[in-house]
C-alpha cells in the first residue's frame, strides 16, 4: 500500500490557505492597528491575543461539528468552503475599511467577525488528512500538511516584500494590493481543492478497504488496537511532574517565540527604521531554515534522544535572542540569527508534541494533544498582552530581553522532564522527518 503524494498535496492546500492568511494576520494586523489606528502597545497585543482566545473553543467545537455532519459534498468540506468565502469577503471589507476610514470599533468589529469565520474552518481542514488516509501512512501525509501550510507562508512573506510599499507615513501604507493578493491565492488554492478532491467518494473507498488513493487495496488500522498493560495505568508521580514541566516548557517557549514573530514588524521600525516590509526578509529566513532543517534534526534525534534536541534547540535560540538585543543597527548577521532560531524552533516542535503524547496511554492521544495546544494557545494569548505592555512602556528593546528570558526559563524546566524521551525509531521514508506539528 503507498501514499498517493498528488492526492495528499492536494488536500493540503486547504492548509496553506490557511497559512498564508495567518502570516498576513500576525504580521501587519498589529501594524495596521498601532500606526494606522494610533492603539499603543498593550491594546494591540490585547486584540492580537483573540484570534488564540477564539481558537481555544472554536477549533473543539467546530471540529466535533464537522464530525456528526453529513452533506452530499462531504463532512469537512462544507465548513472549508463556507469558512474561506466568508473569510475573503470579511478580509477585503477589513482592509477596505483601514483604507478609507479610521473608525477603530468598526474595524476590531469586522476583525472579529473575520477571526470566527477562520475558526469554523481550521478543523474540519486539518481533520481531512487523517480521514482521507489510511492510518499507516498519517506520519507522511501529516509532513506534507506541514509543508504545504509552511508554502503558504512564505507566499504571503514574498507577496509582503513585492506588494507592500509604505507611504511617507507608516499610517498610509495601501495594504490593498497585498490584499488581493492573499484572497486570490485563498480562493484558488480552495477552488482546486473542491474540484479535484470528491471527500465522500474518498472516504468511501478508504473506509470500505476497496482501494488506498494509488490503487492498491488498504483499509484504515487500528493504531492502538494493541494497548499494553502499561498503557491502562495511571500516570505515576514521576511522569505526571515531568508532563507538567514539558507543558509549562511548551507555554515558555512558544511565549518567547511568538512575542518576537508578533511584534518584530513593528520593532524594525521603530528600532532600526527599516521599512517596505523589509522585516519579512528575516522571517522568511527562518522559517526556510527551519523546513531544511527538519530532516537532519530528525536525524539527530533518533541518534541522541528528543530531551537532549530540544534542549539544544533552545539554548541556540536563547543565544540568537540575547545577541539580537545587544544589536543597536540592523546589519546582515540579523539573517544568521533568523536561520539558528529557525532551526532552534524545529528541533523544538519536531520532538515536544511526540514527547507529550508519549508520556499517555494509547487510548486517549487526543486528550494529550489537547493539553499541548492548550498550553501553546495559552502562551499566545499571554505573550502579545505582556509583551506588548513591555514594549510601549518601557521600550520596543524590550522586545529580545523578554524573549531570552522566557527561553531561559523554558531550558530550566525542560531539564526536569525525565519522561517521554525514547528516541524516536528509524524513519521509513525522509518525508516523515518532516511529521511536526506547531
Amino acid at each position: 500500500m503507498k501514499l498517493n503524494y498528488k492526492r495528499t498535496i492536494l488536500i493540503g492546500l486547504a492548509f496553506m490557505s490557511i497559512c498564508s492568511f495567518w502570516q498576513f494576520y500576525d504580521n501587519e494586523i498589529p501594524k495596521i492597528l498601532t500606526y494606522h489606528f494610533g492603539l499603543g502597545e498593550t491594546l494591540t497585543g490585547v486584540i492580537m491575543a483573540l484570534d488564540n482566545v477564539l481558537a481555544l473553543f472554536l477549533l473543539p467545537l467546530f471540529g466535533d461539528i464537522s464530525d456528526k455532519t453529513d452533506t452530499k459534498i462531504g463532512k469537512r468540506m462544507p465548513f472549508i468552503l463556507f469558512g474561506t468565502i466568508t473569510s475573503v469577503i470579511l478580509l477585503i471589507v477589513l482592509i477596505t475599511t483601514a483604507h478609507f476610514s479610521t473608525n477603530l470599533i468598526l474595524f476590531v468589529g469586522i476583525l472579529l467577525l473575520l477571526l470566527i469565520a477562520m475558526g469554523t474552518y481550521r478543523s474540519p481542514a486539518v481533520s481531512l488528512m487523517p480521514e482521507l488516509t489510511p492510518a499507516a501512512h498519517r506520519s507522511k501525509a501529516n509532513a506534507i500538511i506541514n509543508l504545504m501550510g509552511t508554502l503558504g507562508a512564505v507566499y504571503t512573506l514574498v507577496m509582503i516584500k513585492l506588494l507592500l510599499k509604505s507611504a511617507s507615513k507608516e499610517a498610509d501604507t495601501n495594504y490593498i494590493p497585498l490584499m488581493i493578493s492573499i484572497v486570490v491565492f485563498m480562493v484558488l488554492t480552495v477552488a482546486v481543492l473542491f474540484v479535484t478532491i470528491p471527500e465522500n467518494k474518498l472516504i468511501s473507498k478508504v473506509r470500505e478497504g476497496v482501494a488506498d488513493f494509488d490503487g492498491e487495496g488498504g483499509a484504515f488500522s487500528d493504531e492502538n488496537e494493541n494497548m499494553s498493560v502499561e498503557d491502562k495505568e495511571v500516570l505515576s508521580a514521576d511522569v505526571f511532574k515531568s508532563l507538567a514541566c514539558l507543558l509549562l516548557s511548551v507555554f515558555l517557549w512558544f511565549a518567547a517565540y511568538n512575542a518576537v514573530t508578533t511584534a518584530f514588524s513593528r520593532y524594525v521600525t521603530e528600532v532600526w527604521d527599516l521599512h517596505n516590509g523589509a522585516y519579512a526578509d528575516c522571517l522568511m529566513i527562518a522559517t526556510i531554515a527551519a523546513v531544511i532543517s527538519y530532516i537532519p534534526i530528525g536525524i539527530i534525534s533518533a541518534k541522541i534522544g528528543r530531551k537532549k534536541t530540544i534542549l539544544t534547540g533552545v539554548a541556540l535560540m536563547s543565544i540568537c535572542y540575547l545577541v539580537a538585543a545587544l544589536m543597536t543597527t540592523y546589519n546582515s548577521a540579523l539573517s544568521f540569527l533568523f536561520a539558528v532560531i529557525g532551526i532552534g524552533w524545529a528541533a523544538i516542535n519536531v520532538n515536544s508534541y511526540p514527547m507529550v503524547v508519549e508520556m499517555g496511554r494509547s487510548s486517549v492521544i487526543g486528550k494529550y494533544t489537547g493539553l499541548y495546544y492548550t498550553f501553546s494557545m495559552a502562551a499566545q494569548v499571554f505573550t502579545p498582552i505582556f509583551s506588548g505592555f513591555l514594549l510601549e512602556y518601557v521600550s520596543y528593546r524590550a522586545l529580545f530581553p523578554y524573549a531570552f528570558v522566557f527561553s531561559c526559563l523554558a531550558f530550566i524546566t525542560m531539564l526536569m522532564v525525565n519522561h517521554g524521551d525514547s528516541k524516536p525509531g528509524a524513519k521509513k521514508s525522509l518525508l516523515e522527518n518532516f511529521d511536526v506539528d506547531d
